[in-house]
């Protein structure tokens, strides 16, 4: 399969890079150090990305910036961070890209564990991944030419342990390797709609 990894220089996304490529043609595109340069909060960036790759069978986000922080300091201008990268990159990036992945190829976006399981300052996260998991078992029952939407929600992981630990209190994280399971899961296996949680 040709795969699009949006967000592949990030330590979850280079996991699932090195899991599928092995098997698949992975094309990878973020802001740095990418195929292809893509913004997922840009509109035109998502378009120019997908003009130059053409069609593809599977596209894979695991980028997605969102705001972390007090919900006394959420202001709109805080929680539009996640709201334009997170929430609508994601979204415009399987609305934008419909006629770029082939009949029952998939999408798989990306939510996380503080959807359901809440931390202190995950109040935008956890906002735009529960909004991404709506919008994926929605989605599914609309999809055109059996192509398949899911979406990872994981953990935090091993790898990220020093950088986010002190979020996840009692937490306990996941190998990021265990998350790419996931990922394989979605794209080469045959379901859709499904909220993939890896805790």
């Amino acid at each position: 399969m040709k795969i699009l990894l949006v967000g592949a220089s990030g330590t979850l996304g280079s996991a699932v890079r090195d899991e599928l490529a092995t098997r698949h043609e992975v094309i990878t595109a973020g802001r740095n150090g990418a195929d292809v340069e893509v913004d997922i909060a840009s509109v035109e960036s998502m378009k120019a990305m997908y003009e130059t790759i053409g069609q593809v069978d599977a596209v894979i986000c695991t980028a997605g910036s969102t705001y972390f922080g007090a919900l006394e300091e959420l202001t709109p201008e805080n929680n539009e961070i996640s709201i334009q990268s997170k929430l609508k990159g994601q979204v415009n990036l399987v609305l934008l890209g419909l006629d770029h992945v082939q009949d029952k190829g998939s999408f798989t976006l990306t939510t996380g564990i503080i959807m359901d399981d809440p931390i202190k300052g995950g109040v935008s996260s956890a906002m735009a991944g529960g909004a991404i998991r709506a919008f994926v078992q929605s989605a599914a029952c609309e999809m055109p030419r059996g192509i398949r939407i899911n979406n990872v929600s994981p953990n935090m992981v091993i790898e990220s342990i020093e950088k986010y630990g002190p979020y996840f209190p009692g937490f306990v994280p996941v190998p990021a390797g265990r998350v790419a399971q996931a990922y394989r899961k979605s794209v080469e296996g045959i379901q859709t709609g499904q909220t993939y949680s890896v805790y």
